[in-house]
């Protein structure tokens, strides 16, 4: 049996650095062959919109569009939470390729399973 890792994520433009943090764990875990889940909740949803990576990144830091391009290349999973995505306005149509909108039993069930949750 593989690792499987969960990386809950908050913030998006609110907090840029910690987003992009959160994708280079999530990163890192998928290159490793593990199943990983990044869930987003609060700001953090507005990343999972098309287009909204393309031009936000940290100083410092790689840019967050390639971030999540590596991460979906490595068969990453974008869990959008569903109350929050309303909260934003996001739809399932809104969303890049790769991410959904799925909520905390999900998550919860993904623990359950044997996930270790890294953020």
């Amino acid at each position: 049996m593989s690792d499987k890792y969960l990386i809950n994520c908050q913030q998006g433009n609110d907090d840029l650095e910690k987003a992009t943090v959160a994708m280079i764990v999530a990163g890192a875990a998928s290159a490793m062959n593990s199943e990983t889940a990044m869930f987003l909740t609060c700001e953090a949803v507005t990343m999972a919109k098309k287009g909204a990576a393309d031009g936000m990144q940290a100083e410092g830091y790689p840019a967050m569009s390639d971030l999540m391009e590596a991460y979906f290349e490595n068969e990453g999973k974008l869990w959008v939470c569903p109350v929050c995505a309303a909260a934003h306005g996001i739809t399932e149509d809104d969303l890049v390729e790769g991410a959904e909108i799925a909520g905390a039993a999900r998550t919860i069930g993904f623990v359950s399973d044997g996930a270790k949750i890294l953020m």
